[in-house]
Order: C-alpha cells, then structure tokens, then sequence
C-alpha cells in the first residue's frame, strides 16, 4: 500500500494548493464582480454545495471524512453500543418509573465501555474503540467508561430538528456529525467488532434491525451481537412469535443473544465463534 504523506511533508504534486487558493480569494479586492455567487470557488461556495443538485457529491463527502480521520488514527475495529438517549444515569432520574429502572443500563453500559477501553489500550487504541451516537443516555455512559478508562471513544451525532450537542466525554477529534442517517449507520458498522443494543425508543429499535437484517442476509459477517436487558427486549418484542409465524427462520434467533453486565457481555464477546 503507497504511504500517503504527512500533512507537514512537501506536496508531491506541482500543483497549487486548494487551501491557498481560498486564502487567496479572500483576499481578492472587493468588486461588484467578486461579490456575485458565481466568482466563489466551487468547494468554498456553502450556497453551492447545499444545492440540490449536489447531493450526490455531499453524501460521499460524508463517508469520506469520517473515514480518512479514522484511517489517520489507525482505527482498525470498533465496539458498537446503540441505546436510549433517555436512560438516566442514576436511579429515580427517569421521567418515568420504567426509565428510572432502565437506569441501570447507564451504569453496565458505562463499565463495559471501560472494560473494553483498557484493553484497546493494549493495541494502542487501533483495535476496540468504542462508538456511539455520541449524545445522552446510554451513549453517554460509553463514552464515559472510555474516558474513565483513559482511551479514546467516538461519536456519530446527526443533526436533528432539536437541540442537540455531543455528550463531554467524546473524544473532541474523533466527533463526528452528520446529516445523513444512511452514511452515519454505515460508519457505526464499518469497523464493527461487535454490537451491543441496550434499551431505548424507536432510533434503537432502527439501528437494531437494520443490522439484524444485514447479518441475516449475509449482506455484513456475523459478528457478536448483544441485547442488554432480556426482561426489556422480551417484553416489547415477541421474538418467538416471528418465527412461529413464519416471518423469520427459527435459525435467526440465534443472531443475538442476551446479556444482563457488563462481564457477561466481555465474556460473550471473547467466546464468539
């Protein structure tokens, strides 16, 4: 594989540099003819690039970007965790009872991420990198047990009609944001190593049975694939009855399997197939 050049290197073409040719063009004496849209470089133009147009090129500038900052950063696998953006971290916090029990899942969420952080430190943070979605809850605690651990973690936000800001225990380079779902869900699965699905709404529930239906139709590997929380996943999905109904294969069933801490999840993970 050719090495690319460090950022500091001589380029290795002759050509002028893009960044240089935007300083330049700031610089470019002020005229009714340099004030027009249409004198703006293409790539520096945000009226152009948000045209409609040009949506083909932006949802690859999203793939891109993530990509090459992992690749700088030598990540070579990651430990998904996907959960609800409304589980408290304590007891008693929730907005309802049924959350304030869920809380519980913060805390097994967030000594997993941990457990697992310290041994990516063992590959100097290349392999078992925890990532999340980078907002509260659940995503929450992973990057905090990451952090606690003193490693590395990543966030994928999206932006949403509400407010919403990364959680503080993202690692601040290898946050992300994204407009589009479909390449933001490419990037959690990419590098994956396993998955791990804690409690939570309807983003959960999406992210779980898109990659459910990816590794049943052999579009992705099979890979360890944890529910955190049978007495939960039980109760809101009648997994059997999908089977019995002829919807899914019995076999499917054996896709994931269910975990209640952290260890049982660490232990599941180093006993795959």
């Amino acid at each position: 594989m050719q090495r690319q050049p460090m950022k500091d290197e001589p380029r290795a073409h002759p050509f002028r540099d893009s960044v240089e040719d935007v300083q330049a063009a700031d610089r470019t004496p002020d005229t009714i003819q340099t004030r027009a849209p249409a004198y703006r470089l293409a790539f520096a133009d945000p009226d152009f690039m948000t045209r409609e147009e040009l949506r083909p090129v932006r949802l690859q500038l999203e793939l891109l970007k993530p990509q090459i900052v992992m690749d700088e950063r030598g990540i070579e696998s990651t430990i998904v965790l996907f959960g609800g953006a409304r589980i408290p971290p304590t007891a008693g916090a929730g907005r309802t009872p049924a959350l304030a029990e869920l809380s519980r899942y913060y805390e097994e969420a967030r000594r997993f991420a941990k457990l697992m952080t310290e041994r990516s430190m063992e590959s100097y943070g290349r392999e078992n990198v925890i990532v999340t979605g980078g907002g509260p809850g659940v995503m929450e605690a992973g990057n905090l047990g990451a952090h606690e651990a003193g490693g590395q973690s990543i966030g994928l936000n999206i932006v949403l009609p509400h407010e919403q800001a990364p959680n503080p225990y993202v690692t601040p380079d290898l946050c992300f944001n994204f407009h589009y779902f479909a390449i933001r869900k490419m990037h959690f699965l990419m590098r994956a190593k396993a998955i791990c699905v804690f409690p939570g709404g309807f983003g959960t529930l999406d992210e779980m049975f898109e990659t459910l239906t990816l590794i049943q139709t052999q579009r992705m590997k099979p890979i360890p694939f944890l529910l955190f929380g049978r007495e939960f996943w039980d109760k809101i999905i009648n997994w059997e009855a999908l089977a019995e109904a002829g919807t899914i294969s019995a076999e499917d069933l054996d896709l994931f399997q269910y975990v209640e801490t952290a260890e049982e999840a660490v232990a599941a993970i180093d006993g795959w197939r």
